[in-house]
């Protein structure tokens, strides 16, 4: 078993050495064992239920609260993904590119594709802006739409079914959320074009024309002022015409009345955009 030194823990954990010890004193945690040496040595597991004390901390618990939740649901006990996930932002804010690709690894080891992307990936892309700097957050995303982009390719071309475009509009280029959707709508049979990120309306003009698409989805991240958002889905929604015209994302959801108005529909989630489909084309709810 690899143990680690307290001046280890202190820097990878960026708890200092004279807290953890107080800690110990005062709620018998963290536990470490003692070396020949009588030095506290700390196990893999431990490190990480001390980086979740310091994340519920920063969450707003007492340092009381947050121990007694780790006590009570240790890194070991937590479902898989859970376990992984901790371990994927401990090794992004290491900057350790070789181990956050090993936990990646893993996870797609251990689950079926549509679990690894809604239970591991997706929450990975929607808490990495609470986890991480902007530097690690850039480094945490790009590895994830590696992953989405090759499950994507994975799945291979489809020669029938209901064909959809995927765009992210213009001035957003975060795509995570897109290639999952594009990975989620490819397993259900549909032909997926994905224009990816800062996508301008004449792209989309230019797609709908060429592939003719059932169905146009564009993904909102960014957060955006209402006259930039009518602007902007506006010319979306003509430059796809006569195509219906879902919008998502988490920079969508404060317009839903501008989305309305400018002709399109709006989804939370991918289910949601299959069943805005099935009713546009007047057929029953189903996949």
């Amino acid at each position: 078993m690899s143990l680690l030194r307290i001046r280890t823990i202190a820097r990878l954990t960026g708890i200092r050495e004279a807290t953890l010890r107080a800690w110990e004193r005062r709620y018998g945690f963290p536990r470490p064992h003692r070396s020949e040496n009588n030095y506290r040595a700390y196990t893999r597991e431990e490190v990480e239920n001390i980086r979740r004390v310091a994340k519920f901390i920063d969450e707003g618990l007492s340092v009381s609260e947050a121990i007694s939740q780790v006590k009570a649901l240790p890194v070991r006990e937590l479902p898989l993904e859970g376990t992984l996930s901790e371990r994927f932002w401990a090794a992004v804010k290491r900057m350790d590119t070789d181990e956050a690709l090993r936990v990646l690894d893993e996870g797609q080891a251990a689950m079926d594709v549509d679990t690894y992307c809604e239970g591991m990936l997706l929450p990975l892309l929607r808490e990495m802006g609470e986890r991480v700097d902007i530097a690690r957050e850039h480094l945490a995303s790009a590895l994830i739409r590696q992953r989405l982009s090759a499950l994507l390719a994975a799945e291979g071309a489809r020669q029938e079914g209901p064909r959809a475009v995927l765009a992210c509009p213009t001035g957003d280029h975060h795509e995570g959320g897109l290639l999952a959707l594009g990975l989620f709508l490819k397993r259900r049979g549909w032909r997926v074009t994905v224009l990816g990120a800062d996508t301008p309306a004449e792209a989309l003009r230019s797609a709908c024309a060429q592939v003719a698409p059932d169905l146009v989805a564009l993904s909102f991240v960014r957060r955006r002022e209402p006259e930039e958002m009518v602007e902007v889905l506006r010319e979306a929604v003509q430059a796809c015409a006569p195509v219906l015209v879902v919008v998502g994302g988490p920079g969508a959801r404060e317009h839903l009345k501008a989305i309305f108005s400018c002709g399109a529909q709006y989804a939370e989630t991918a289910s949601e955009l299959m069943a805005l489909w099935q009713q546009a084309r007047g057929a029953p709810n189903g996949t």
